[in-house]
């Protein structure tokens, strides 16, 4: 178990950096989804951008994996109303080129990757 455990490890701070990347090469993409009741949505984008990037490389350092974790955990919850707002959202749907049943089928992955960052918040 506790190489299953080391390795998503590695594939979340992957993960969770390469999307943060994301998020400053090709913002519109996030745009898409940002809630119009939403403030600053370029600004949020990146700020999540950067949240991204610095928890996953913070994922890396055992000594701070908890605290990336619970971050994690944390960005999760709050940017969870851009993916309720995309199976809301016909138009954001149409510019990110997926149907309103995917929308759905994406949002309890949300779940998944809260307890998985649950899971890292933990030290063995």
């Amino acid at each position: 178990m506790k190489y299953i455990k080391l390795v998503t490890v590695y594939i979340m701070s992957f993960a969770y950096t390469y999307v943060g990347i994301r998020h400053f090469i090709d913002p519109d993409f996030f745009l898409a989804i940002m809630p119009d009741y939403l403030p600053f949505h370029l600004e949020l984008v990146y700020l999540s951008g950067l949240a991204e990037i610095i928890l996953g490389l913070l994922l890396l350092n055992k000594k701070k994996r908890t605290a990336a974790a619970v971050g994690i955990i944390l960005l999760l919850i709050l940017v969870f109303p851009a993916n309720i707002h995309l199976v809301q959202s016909e138009l954001s749907q149409s510019l990110l080129g997926v149907t309103r049943e995917q929308a759905v089928i994406r949002l309890p992955f949300q779940a998944l990757f809260i307890l998985i960052a649950y899971w890292h918040s933990k030290n063995d």
